[in-house]
């Protein structure tokens, strides 16, 4: 479904068609040179679904813009990796955020019916290797809304915590939050208990969760601890599917308080559901917190190529 929005823009105005194109989902948004989004799409064609067909999916995906034949095209995450329509190298962590748009990576295919531009993801090497793809372009737009500086957290499958120092990449540190407890609620022991959850009594058993990670035990013990509560009568089993997400969140902020230490605000770029888990977890660690539309930033991201497109 393409969802419209009014704008002052005219047809002359200069427009681009942005991809957020994930390993399961995409969402496509086209802009003009203010940010403002003139249309959206989401589907679930993301790097798996539409392998080894890119050009094709995106020609489909075009025809529903209703950008127009001229209108660039600029594609960031998954898509670039490996597994994707190309592999773009990463990014030194050196390199500012402001200078993506002159990084970018041209492919050219003809059933895509124009070229498109791939956004590099950013690597971090030394001691502590770390990576990212698609959350450079979301960090581009926070910048482009005036955050140059601090802690962010984006969450989501891997939840990605990174410090900016005046729009430069200082540290990434990388979570397996949602993965982890997605197959956890998937396969194995836990799985029984957390296919059911009280609604009611999610705020406690998630309160629960972040207690139990900041009182530090190893991550597997702690895990188990879900089990145990229950078998035991502590915890009913309808709890366990929020207590086991405090206990994930939890281990964030009990690892990222260590580096952060009183860095101010802590900024999240995510959904409004995984947004309010980390807010409430951020005020259950006496953590400041501000959040940002993760559509607004990609948006704002996106006005910063259209002028820097190469002819």
């Amino acid at each position: 479904m393409v969802n419209h929005a009014p704008s002052p823009s005219t047809p002359s105005s200069p427009r681009l068609v942005g991809i957020d194109w994930g390993t399961s989902n995409r969402r496509a948004y086209l802009v003009d040179a203010a940010g403002a989004c003139l249309a959206a799409h989401a589907d679930g064609e993301g790097m798996l679904a539409a392998r080894p067909g890119f050009a094709a999916s995106l020609a489909g995906l075009l025809a529903q813009m209703d950008g127009g034949t001229g209108v660039p095209v600029v594609a960031a995450g998954m898509i670039g990796s490996a597994q994707g329509w190309r592999e773009v190298p990463y990014l030194a962590t050196d390199v500012p955020l402001d200078a993506l748009p002159d990084h970018l990576y041209r492919v050219d295919d003809p059933a895509a019916g124009r070229p498109v531009w791939i956004v590099p993801g950013y690597a971090q090497r030394g001691l502590e290797v770390d990576v990212m793809r698609g959350e450079e372009t979301q960090l581009l737009g926070a910048l482009a809304l005036g955050r140059r500086d601090g802690w962010f957290v984006l969450p989501g499958t891997h939840s990605k915590w990174v410090r900016l120092e005046d729009g430069v990449i200082r540290r990434i540190a990388t979570f397996m939050t949602g993965e982890l407890f997605a197959t956890l609620a998937a396969h194995g022991t836990l799985a029984p208990l957390m296919a059911d959850e009280d609604a009611g009594a999610d705020h406690e058993a998630f309160a629960d969760g972040l207690d139990a990670a900041r009182r530090g035990a190893p991550l597997s013990h702690a895990l188990f601890g879900a089990r145990a509560r229950v078998v035991t009568g502590a915890m009913p089993a309808a709890h366990t599917r929020a207590w086991v997400s405090g206990l994930l969140i939890g281990a964030e902020f009990v690892a990222a308080r260590a580096w952060t230490g009183d860095a101010g605000t802590l900024v999240c770029i995510g959904a409004d559901a995984l947004r309010g888990r980390y807010a409430r977890a951020a005020r259950h660690f006496g953590v400041g917190f501000d959040a940002l539309d993760p559509d607004r930033v990609f948006c704002a991201a996106l006005a910063r190529f259209i002028d820097r497109i190469p002819a």
